[in-house]
Order: structure tokens, then sequence, then C-alpha cells
């Protein structure tokens, strides 16, 4: 298990305060649903990633957000393989106005999780006897603000 423990941002005048407790896989899966006939022609497959965040209020001011990654491999119109890696974490967000903690919990937390559940995608397509994949780096501040623009467009 990989474990964060109590790094902590704080103003001098005490007040706001960002926090992760822990940073944890909550679940994954893999599936070769077309192995082994998948390897035996085995080329370029088409690499689709999709992105999804759940942030869920525990306590007052404590958050799990789950960062939720879902990659498919496709060849030939046949799934070569699927990962979904659902990686959470305990973040205290305490003392910012609600902008600000909006945008903690929807671009910092995220940015946080991303290269630990980018680990274990390319751990288990590995596992899965692929060769490695390696997934493009995500700015989740900037998919975070144009989420609100689209909020704010169709309300």
């Amino acid at each position: 298990m990989t474990e964060v423990s109590s790094t902590k941002v704080q103003h001098e005048d005490g007040k706001p305060r960002l926090e992760i407790h822990r940073i944890y896989l909550k679940d994954v899966s893999f599936e070769t649903p077309n192995s082994p006939a998948v390897f035996q022609d085995l080329q370029d497959p088409e690499i689709d990633m999709q992105i999804n965040t759940e942030i869920k209020s525990i306590d007052k001011d404590l958050y799990e957000i789950t960062l939720i990654l879902m990659v498919t491999a496709k060849q030939n119109g046949k799934v070569v393989f699927l990962v979904e890696a659902h990686q959470a974490g305990l973040f205290t967000v305490q003392g910012f106005d609600h902008e600000k903690t909006g945008e903690l919990l929807g671009g910092y937390c995220p940015n946080t999780l991303y290269p630990f559940a980018r680990m274990v995608v390319t751990s288990m397509v590995s596992k899965g006897g692929f060769p490695q994949i390696l997934l493009a780096p995500v700015n989740f501040d900037l998919l975070h603000q144009k989420h609100l623009q689209d909020v704010r467009k169709n309300p």
C-alpha cells in the first residue's frame, strides 16, 4: 500500500490548511477479453483513456477524492486490454473560500493522485504481458476550469 501522511500547507495566520492524510488504491481491474488470440498478432493498439474524479465529503473539511482511470487498448476493433484503477486519497481542506476549496478538490488533489494511478495502470498492463504503456501527463487544474465553464454555460 502506498501511503502519504500529514503533508501540510498552512498560512502563517494558521487558518487555511491543506493536509494529505492517506493515498490508497481503492479498486483496480484488468481484463484481456480476447486473450490469448491478441498476442498472436499484437501491433500498436489504439489507446483510449477516460478520466473521472469523485469528491466525497467524509466529515467537516475532510474529503475522499477518487481518481478513476479507464484505459482501453483496441486493435482491429477488438479489445486488447482494459484497465480500470480507482486511486483515492483523504484530504483536509480547511479555511479556504468556496472557490479555492473547489480548485483544490478539483485540481490539486487529482494532480496529487494521478502519478499513483498512472503507476498502477502501467504495472497492470506490464503484468498482463503487454509492452509498457506511458500515459501522458494531465493538467487537472485546467480540466477543473473547463468543467466550471461548462457548468456555467449549461446550468
